[in-house]
């Protein structure tokens, strides 16, 4: 079933050249509006249905380089518990790519990682007691500093401000897991 557009018509303006000086009003413009909005508009709309029908998914490919799931956790605290140890253990296995001086593969790690056990931290933040909160955020900050950190300091190639970040992440998943265990 086909539906015609019709386009709404609208007054044309008149002008005048000015309130005081002329009663008569000037010439009105000779372009009708509605026509041509009428017309971008079902331009538009047949656009939107072509790309529709065609199944392009432009957010499909843009987010292959953006993990989606960790935008909106669906795991519950039993398994971030769980996770955690794994992935930290996953993290701290960024020190084999940092001493072989192979700084893009320490950062994808690192990135890829680390977004794993801040995932899992987040969800345990979320569901501990409002007393153990604050500490955790505390250190769920000094861990992403220290990640940041670390990625900055690998892009620069500056082996001594990667190991001292290296050494402040391990610190600081320590703790973390330390106050895990007594939650």
């Amino acid at each position: 079933m086909k539906m015609a557009v019709k386009p709404l018509p609208l007054p044309l303006p008149l002008f005048n050249c000015c309130s005081s000086c002329c009663s008569k009003p000037a010439t009105s413009v000779g372009v009708n509006l509605s026509k041509a909005s009428g017309r971008r508009g079902i331009v538009m709309v047949g656009i939107t249905i072509i790309v529709g029908s065609l199944g392009f998914n432009c957010g499909q490919k843009l987010a292959n380089g953006l993990e989606m799931g960790m935008v909106s956790p669906d795991q519950t605290v039993e398994e971030a518990q769980k996770g955690i140890r794994g992935h930290v253990v996953a993290l701290l296995k960024v020190k084999d790519l940092i001493d072989s001086h192979s700084w893009p593969e320490a950062q994808k790690a690192l990135r890829k990682t680390s977004a794993y056990v801040k995932l899992d931290l987040y969800t345990i933040i979320q569901a501990s007691p409002p007393t153990q909160r604050s500490l955790l955020r505390k250190l769920y900050f000094q861990l992403s500093n220290n990640v940041s950190n670390l990625d900055y300091a690998a892009r620069d190639k500056d082996a001594i401000r990667v190991l001292k970040c290296y050494d402040n992440i391990v610190v600081a998943v320590n703790d973390i897991l330390s106050t895990i265990s007594s939650i």
